[in-house]
């Protein structure tokens, strides 16, 4: 399936079948739109009727039709719609665009199927289906049942949702925000967001992406082509699915998994994406990244008339992560000629309620020709000397003149005056609001990408470990018909990719745990090997503290009367006596496949109380030693690893090491599906980490490696 999406969004000729004469019907709609775009490829209409729509002919089926086809938008009732996309194929076209419902997200999954299996065998691609359609600047082309009059610009959405993105189209005509193209996935059966963001990430009319997601598939070639396209361009991404009702919904609306937030969310950061919270931020963040500089540093300075909303903003500037430029001296040389001996040249800037317009604009020219101030936030109150319309004249003169060079942006308050200059600024283009709240929101969203571009550079780390001895406990375990490693299989594992772990022997009757127990020395800890008790402590099959051979015994027997009362049919292999490691701080490292975004690496507060507290991080894997390390630190327990009351830094960096260690193997080994390490203690900086508790689970069938 290497049909050139270019064809998608740049086709040299479209067909609609459905098409229909009746306006108000979805295939006149999608006529219309196209001709009333501008659209100057070939139109195809089709219709058994035939006759003419729009002054152009109709063709009674696609066979009958002599060019080349590289779109066809399919407009007819389920029902009819294999035969038109077989006709298509057969004909050798190159997209098909199924605008049509009533497939896997009603549970009609085998006609859906049917449809892309023939479309593959023919080197077909299938977008949809269940999608509004396609509209593109690049072709001037909208073939969508959406609004027509789309303006042209330099925002891109891609949305799961059609019905989204029919009301994205008025709103972004609302907004003002000109798209270079909106893309409908629909159910994803075959076209996704892998596809749409490789052509995207390369075109020139693309300068922000916007994507909406119910559910993630191939999360695996997402992550890859996320991390490609944030490297050159922002993409702004709203998720729904948060809530458990919320993915439910999800999962039955498009017929497709939402996947746990938690890993979407932290997957979407590693990936460089910023993560909206719903359509209109999404859309003022696109609106902002399309038109605004990159900021060249992290100093931002507030310029206010008012101290209380200078304060509110400064508030807001670290909830979004603003860092507020404090070289008092520079400020004062900088605002020396704008600020009063009753204002402040601290940051926020306060000017006073005195201030005029040309005042403000001092004070706005003063920090943007200073090199050390890397972007401004202007804000205002209403008063009695402020004039909204001379402000306003600056405020365009300023942005039509090229001269902002860095982040600008504004936010007042007051009444029906202010708000009139609002909406007029908005109109000519200048990033204004009348919350502090959505301005400061937009800074964040500019910051955000900045820093997370940076950290898209590094390198994923590269880990050597002994494959052979891993292979070998896999296929003993194979061997033996079991989806689960032994407690000392998976030590053996961990010895094999550099964890350390506690020193351990089998003992087979009372004796030999004996004099494993002597030879070790105290303390100790046993518990039982059966390939039928997986969980030993809900069996009573674990016992700790053992400081002498008259506990050893008594820990033996009680294990093996726990287990047999547990499950009397269970086969007990034996009894494992392990040497009891001394305490530290105790964390969990875990690695399994994910449904959507495959091979994961999971990081947290470890021990009993994990499930309680669920303090964790998670990354798709690989991932750089840096991205490890800044993982580790999103905990919300991390400053226990930096050392709390007098107790010393942890071994952070074998902590990281552990991480990427776990999901080498886990990605190395596809017969292996999850691994989790709890807890794995974590020493003095230098001391390094030991792995007391390892859990590793195989996958349900076994997978060539």
């Amino acid at each position: 399936m290497m049909q050139d999406v270019k064809y998608l969004f740049e086709p040299r000729s479209v067909v609609v079948i459905g098409a229909s004469s009746r306006a108000g019907k979805l295939g006149h709609t999608v006529v219309s739109n196209l001709v009333s775009s501008g659209y100057q490829g070939k139109i195809y209409p089709v219709n058994p009727a035939g006759g003419v729509i729009l002054g152009i002919p109709v063709y009674r089926d696609v066979s009958s039709i002599t060019g080349e086809i590289d779109l066809a938008v399919i407009v007819i009732p389920a029902s009819a719609v294999f035969e038109a996309a077989k006709g298509c194929a057969d004909k050798g076209a190159r997209f098909i665009a199924i605008i049509t419902s009533g497939f896997s997200e009603i549970g009609n999954v085998e006609e859906e199927t049917r449809i892309i299996n023939y479309a593959r065998q023919h080197n077909m691609r299938v977008l949809g289906p269940n999608i509004i359609g396609i509209y593109s600047s690049a072709a001037s082309m909208n073939a969508t049942f959406g609004p027509g009059g789309i303006p042209a610009g330099n925002v891109a959405i891609v949305t799961q949702s059609g019905a989204l993105g029919v009301a994205m189209i008025g709103k972004t005509q609302v907004e003002n925000i000109g798209l270079s193209a909106i893309v409908s996935l629909g159910n994803k059966a075959d076209v996704d967001e892998v596809d749409i963001l490789n052509y995207l990430a390369a075109d020139n009319n693309t300068k922000v992406i916007m994507l909406y997601i119910e559910g993630v598939t191939h999360g695996e070639s997402l992550v890859d082509v996320l991390k490609k396209t944030t490297k050159v361009k922002p993409i702004v991404v709203v998720k729904s699915g948060r809530s458990k009702r919320g993915a439910m919904a999800a999962a039955s609306h498009t017929g497709s998994l939402a996947g746990e937030d938690k890993v979407f969310d932290d997957i979407a950061r590693q990936c460089g994406v910023i993560r909206a919270e719903g359509l209109q931020e999404a859309l003022e963040w696109c609106k902002y990244l399309a038109s605004t500089p990159e900021p060249q540093g992290e100093n931002t300075v507030i310029i206010t008339n008012g101290g209380g909303i200078g304060v509110l903003t400064a508030d807001a500037c670290e909830k979004y992560g603003i860092n507020l430029y404090d070289n008092l001296p520079d400020m004062k040389k900088t605002f020396a000629g704008v600020v009063p001996e009753f204002g402040s040249a601290k940051n926020p800037v306060d000017i006073t309620g005195q201030a005029t317009a040309d005042k403000y604009f001092t004070a706005i020219n003063a920090a943007l020709g200073n090199d050390n101030i890397n972007a401004v936030l202007c804000l205002g109150c209403e008063s009695g000397v402020f004039e909204p319309d001379k402000f306003a004249l600056r405020a365009e003169d300023l942005f039509k003149a090229g001269a902002v060079s860095k982040p600008l942006i504004f936010s007042f308050v007051g009444g029906a005056e202010v708000e009139e200059t609002i909406q007029r600024l908005k109109i000519s283009g200048v990033p204004i609001f009348n919350d502090v709240l959505q301005a400061a929101s937009c800074l964040g969203a500019i910051y955000s990408n900045h820093r997370q571009k940076k950290e898209l550079l590094a390198e994923p780390e590269q880990v050597e470990f002994d494959a052979k001895a891993i292979q070998d406990v896999l296929d003993l375990a194979r061997r033996d018909a079991r989806r689960f490693l032994y407690s000392y299989e998976a030590q053996l594992i961990m010895h094999a990719i550099g964890i350390a772990n506690p020193a351990s022997n089998i003992a087979h009757s009372l004796p030999e745990a004996v004099d494993f127990a002597e030879s070790m020395g105290y303390p100790l800890v046993m518990k039982v090997v059966s390939r039928d008790i997986v969980h030993k402590s809900d069996a009573g099959g674990v016992a700790l503290d053992i400081d002498n051979k008259e506990e050893v015994a008594d820990a033996y027997e009680a294990i093996l009367a726990n287990c047999r009362q547990f499950k009397p049919d269970a086969l007990i292999e034996g009894i494992e006596v392990s040497e009891q490691v001394k305490h530290g701080v105790e964390t969990i490292i875990g690695a399994r496949r994910d449904l959507s975004f495959g091979p994961i690496v999971m990081f947290g507060l470890g021990g009993i109380y994990v499930e309680v507290m669920k303090d964790i991080a998670f990354r798709a894997f690989p991932l750089s030693r840096g991205e490890a390390m800044k993982m580790i630190s999103e905990i919300k327990t991390y400053p226990l690893l930096l050392g709390v009351r007098g107790e010393k830094r942890r071994d952070i960096d074998a902590l990281a090491d552990a991480v990427l260690r776990v999901g080498a193997v886990l990605k190395r080994f596809k017969d292996i599906s999850d691994i989790e390490i709890n807890p794995l203690v974590a020493y003095e900086h230098g001391e390094g980490v030991r792995a007391v508790d390892v859990r590793i689970l195989l996958s349900s069938k076994e997978v060539n490696v």
